[in-house]
């Protein structure tokens, strides 16, 4: 019997950007009705091979193949019309426009609104994934957001569905909900390539899984068979040391970091308020903060950092002394420190050199300036301490903080906050989107500051990383805080429930 066609076949793909090899001769296939996942560190060619896949580059060498027949698509429409769906992780949905509307800008075939919304309801009721064509997409939750991606591929019939990071905004329960969908599409015949940081879930849904390292295939591998650090150690080629603290009981000591009474109106028209957060972090702590993006993460941190200045100085203190009404620049004196979830334009200026990023937070505590003017010399000598201390992947510290990777980039600006030994530090997803390799040193970077003395909070999507590295973790859902519980006595169900706002989000913080 001959053996099956591959819906998708690669054969020796190669893409150069410069002197950059990006994929270097990548070969691999995707056979009907497989789950297949593509693995790898930062860097290492999974984001250009897919964009070649789905007509987004050109390939400068090698063949792709669509059910055995040679395509090169021109673009993501040709794409489209082969077969070709993709998710990505970063969501392209306008949020005053409805969920028909959103679809509607994605579709190359337009049908008229009534047939549009009633396919939309036929589809999603179909497949599980339960929406509103009338509802507006800025009261969606991530999770509803993310429906309205996968329905307006479906509603094209793809062959072949490629999704980045998919469980990256949702709750367990949610991720649940897709993998029962993605089973059932594979079931039916369709093949999904999958792209995923999260090692345990790649191997409890995919058959196969193509690892790649630096722009390689390195190794093929059934992930069943394979342990999450297994699958790990292939992608950074040696061992790493994973991080789990053990949680201890809470001390009875004064806390160093303490939030009363926080409230704050929403300020824009799809934004959250704040409702009476409270919570209490004490030296050597870890309170991680659990939540589905878009619950008030975003208006937590701007408080917290002094970006957003509300009326009660009281209201967030650090070793006692009241801070609520300084601005960000007079917190970092008092030792608190707060790290954005954003690299490129919050924590870091893409077109400034390592070196000048390093003046944007550290200039005032590691020695930089002498009566106004920047001591080059001594900022320098502070990037490379950093580069060296947390093994940053790159040609040097005068190059932009552009070149470098995004898991590189985060290890730098993690670093450049670590080095200068905050008292209270503030970190919002600080692993998101990197390999496991830089997750890994993240965590012992925080984990070892903390032994140092300092109040962390950590407020994180990723439930296992929460559940691996903090003594406590709290919920935040629609602006508010849920008592913070023991980390090694909660239940990922207990949550997953409170991140979907099972309980209304509404117990107050203790």
């Amino acid at each position: 019997m001959p053996a099956e066609i591959p819906r998708l076949a690669l054969e020796g793909v190669t893409k150069r950007f410069g002197a950059v090899v990006a994929n270097d001769g990548i070969s691999f296939a995707v056979a009907p009705g497989e789950i297949h996942a593509l693995l790898g560190e930062n860097g290492a060619g999974k984001s250009t091979l897919v964009k070649m896949i789905y007509g987004l580059l050109k390939p400068d060498a090698g063949v792709i193949r669509w059910n055995g027949e040679r395509i090169a698509p021109s673009d993501p429409r040709a794409a489209r019309k082969l077969g070709i769906g993709m998710v990505f992780q970063h969501f392209s949905l306008f949020d005053a426009f409805t969920v028909a509307e959103n679809i509607a800008l994605g579709l190359d075939d337009v049908p008229d609104r009534k047939q549009l919304s009633a396919r939309i309801a036929a589809v999603s009721a179909g497949y599980g994934l339960s929406l509103d064509p009338d509802r507006i997409v800025g009261t969606l939750s991530m999770g509803e957001r993310q429906r309205v991606e996968i329905v307006r591929c479906l509603l094209q019939d793809p062959r072949l569905l490629v999704m980045d990071e998919p469980t990256s905004v949702l709750t367990p329960q949610e991720a649940d909900a897709l993998f029962a969908t993605l089973r059932r599409l594979a079931a039916e015949g369709c093949s999904i390539l999958y792209i995923s940081h999260k090692l345990e879930e790649i191997r409890a849904l995919c058959g196969r899984a193509t690892v790649l390292r630096a722009g390689k295939v390195v190794a093929t591998c059934d992930p069943a068979r394979e342990t999450a650090r297994s699958l790990a150690e292939m992608m950074i080629g040696s061992e790493f040391a994973t991080v789990r603290r053990q949680t201890r009981a809470i001390s009875d000591a004064a806390p160093r970091f303490k939030v009363a009474g926080l409230s704050r109106p929403a300020e824009a028209a799809f934004g959250v308020a704040l409702k009476d957060i409270g919570f209490s972090v004490a030296g050597g702590e870890i309170l991680g903060v659990a939540g589905v993006a878009g619950n008030g993460q975003g208006e937590l941190l701007e408080a917290l950092a002094g970006e957003w200045l509300g009326a009660d100085a009281g209201a967030i203190t650090v070793d006692g002394a009241p801070v609520g009404r300084l601005d960000p620049e007079k917190r970092r004196r008092k030792g608190l420190f707060v790290l954005p979830e954003e690299r490129n334009g919050h924590a870091a200026v893409p077109s400034m050199t390592l070196t000048a990023n390093t003046l944007l937070s550290a200039r005032g505590r590691v020695g930089m300036l002498w009566h106004g003017i920047v001591r080059r010399a001594n900022a320098r000598r502070f990037a490379q301490d950093i580069v060296r201390a947390f093994d940053v992947r790159t040609f040097g510290v005068d190059v932009p903080a552009s070149s470098l990777s995004g898991g590189n980039l985060q290890k730098f600006i993690v670093g450049r906050e670590v080095l200068q030994k905050p008292h209270v530090f503030v970190v919002a997803q600080p692993t998101w989107g990197v390999d496991a390799g830089a997750a890994a040193a993240i965590h012992a970077a925080l984990a070892d500051l903390a032994q140092a003395g300092a109040a962390i909070v950590v407020i994180s999507q990723d439930l296992d990383e929460l559940l691996s590295l903090t003594d406590r973790i709290a919920v935040i859902s629609n602006g508010r805080l849920s008592p913070a519980l023991e980390t090694a006595r909660v239940t990922v169900e207990e949550i997953g429930l409170l991140m979907g706002a099972a309980d209304g989000g509404r117990r107050d913080a203790a």
